[in-house]
């Protein structure tokens, strides 16, 4: 989840670096709308795009794992926090032994 928000806020900075740039090739009226255009289909559209490939692969972990009912799991990142390490639907960090209820 911290690469899609790392990725993100390097797209913006760049994007934000070449309108600077190219402000003055465009007239006021038309540099609004392109500035939107640019920020949605360069910035905001990737970020949810990557958003939805991290919860489509994480969802069997999330929705069939003993993980997702230990009080060590954060969901958000898919990371047992007592171990900070991710798990998979192979490999549990604890293999079960650290287990707490919620």
């Amino acid at each position: 989840m911290g690469e899609i928000v790392y990725k993100t806020l390097i797209r913006l900075f760049l994007i934000i670096a070449v309108l600077w740039f190219v402000q003055s090739i465009f007239a006021t009226e038309y540099f609004l709308i392109i500035s939107f255009l640019a920020v949605f289909f360069f910035v905001i559209n990737p970020a949810y795009l990557s958003y939805q490939d991290f919860i489509s692969k994480n969802s069997p972990v999330i929705n069939n794992s003993l993980c997702t009912s230990c009080k060590h799991f954060d969901k958000s990142a898919v990371l047992c926090i007592k171990y900070d390490k991710h798990p998979t639907e192979e490999i549990i960090p604890c293999e079960g032994t650290a287990w707490e209820p919620e």
